[in-house]
């Protein structure tokens, strides 16, 4: 299994698709950041977004649902996991 991580100012940005596509940041990033993360998801792989609060699942539902449907998938103390899978 590859993996790889992508940290702009440390280290080469990640390239290629992955099976699985995680990203742990706050709400905002992840709107921003939607195009980007969902490029990264091959056909067939699931995108996971960690950092939300409950009252904000509604907005990246929206932001990501130009390219993937997004899920909550658990709850935990006021935050949320979300997820998406990509069709193959």
């Amino acid at each position: 299994m590859q993996l790889n991580a992508g940290l702009p100012e440390l280290v080469d940005p990640a390239e290629g698709r992955y099976q699985t596509v995680l990203a742990n940041i706050l709400a905002t990033p992840l709107k921003v950041l939607a195009p980007l993360l969902v490029a990264h998801v091959a056909a067939g792989g699931d995108l996971v977004l960690a950092g939300i609060l409950e009252r904000q699942a509604d907005e990246l539902k929206e932001a990501y649902a130009p390219y993937i449907q997004l899920e909550v998938t658990d709850t935990e103390d006021g935050w949320i996991l979300m997820t998406g899978h990509k069709p193959a």
